[in-house]
């Protein structure tokens, strides 16, 4: 029952992140309308929150592996809570950007622990389950949260929903401090360590392919709504169905990577899933004029997402058992790296008036995405 409770308590914590996350983009027409800034500038809160996450992901899995995951994990989600309410109520985008900031930093510390953490409180063999279980909250982050912020925040303000992320955080926070065991830690990690992930050239490999693929998804993201907007002519509403086919989409796709890994192989199935995700951009790319068929390129490119992340983390975690923590907040970091390389390009293209030219941008990166993870393969280790 506790570790129950606990799983239960760490998927809303990663819901809670990945909705901190990613909410941004759901709202960057709202934000620029209210707070009279352009939407490149609204945009900018992406860039730099995936800036923080990128550095704070390994020095939070560095500094924070032997600390007790309850407290640590309690109180990063309880100062989250915190930084949307100060995001509600920030007077302008200065403002709002020193707030994201703070927060993020309080974001890039939960994911990684949250996983060392059910992975000390479960058995061995319910252990990859049980990962996949609480990393479901940022499935469900991008399935249903997202679509409900971006037309929340088209109808009543983007405020009201940082209101109710900072509900949600408090209620995390007491969830993890009632159902974690307090007295886990794990063992601290050594810049040996550091080193033997970063001589290992099949990870480094791995690590490309995320930052290509996070790079290509963020050309397009960010500038999703107005993009929909700008080009197809679609409403809020419309916008709003559009990232919900895409989060959904995303949540089947990871149930069914998780289901045909055993069958196909790590590598195969990544393969896979990288290739849908370069297709849908594809499709979505040609057929941004239309909502009907951006509804459809939304769900195969949603599809190849997480799933292709997932099993980056699979991959990662497979070439360095006894390092699997700081793989995958590398791993994490590399994402971030991506976010803000494709986030920056995709606002100098939007204020080019490139906007038909960003989704074969995004494409073009997928594809060199998808020939990384091909030449991961042909390394041999790590299937």
């Amino acid at each position: 029952m506790t570790s129950r409770a606990a799983a239960y308590a760490l998927l809303v914590g990663n819901f809670l992140i990945g909705m901190s996350v990613v909410a941004p983009a759901g709202m960057v027409g709202p934000l620029s309308a209210d707070l009279g800034v352009s939407v490149t500038s609204a945009a900018l809160l992406l860039t730099f929150g995936a800036v923080v996450l990128c550095i704070g992901s390994p020095l939070a899995a560095w500094g924070g592996a032997a600390m007790d995951r309850r407290l640590l994990l309690s109180l990063s989600l309880a100062g989250l809570a915190l930084s949307h309410v100060a995001s509600a109520l920030a007077p302008s985008l200065g403002g709002l950007m020193a707030v994201r900031i703070v927060g993020m930093a309080l974001a890039a510390v939960y994911t990684p622990q949250a996983a060392g953490a059910i992975a000390m409180i479960v058995p061995e063999k319910e252990r990859a389950g049980a990962i996949s279980f609480i990393f479901a909250g940022w499935s469900l982050a991008a399935a249903a949260g997202l679509p409900i912020a971006a037309w929340f925040a088209s109808e009543h303000g983007w405020r009201g929903v940082h209101w109710g992320l900072a509900a949600i955080g408090l209620v995390a926070a007491a969830g993890v401090a009632l159902s974690v065991p307090s007295g886990l830690r794990g063992a601290a990690m050594s810049l040996k360590s550091w080193g033997a992930l970063f001589s290992n050239k099949l990870i480094l490999v791995l690590l490309s392919a995320t930052i290509l693929s996070s790079c290509g998804q963020f050309v397009v993201f960010p500038f999703f709504g107005p993009l929909l907007g700008d080009l197809a002519g679609a409403t809020p509403p419309q916008i709003a169905i559009a990232f919900a086919m895409f989060g959904i989409a995303g949540l089947i796709g990871n149930i069914a990577a998780s289901r045909i890994v055993g069958t196909l192989g790590g590598v195969r199935t990544s393969l896979f899933f990288f290739a849908v995700m370069t297709i849908g951009a594809a499709l979505w790319s040609a057929a941004v004029g239309s909502i009907e068929f951006v509804f459809a390129a939304s769900l195969v490119w949603g599809a190849g997402f997480m799933a292709s992340n997932s099993m980056q983390q699979a991959r990662l975690a497979g070439a360095a058992p006894a390092l699997a923590a700081a793989a995958i907040a590398l791993n994490s970091s590399s994402l971030y790296i991506g976010q803000a390389i494709g986030s920056a390009l995709g606002g100098v293209m939007f204020d080019a008036g490139l906007h038909r030219a960003m989704g074969w941008a995004a494409t073009a990166a997928l594809l060199l995405a998808f020939a990384t993870v091909w030449w991961s393969g042909r390394l041999g280790r790590g299937a």
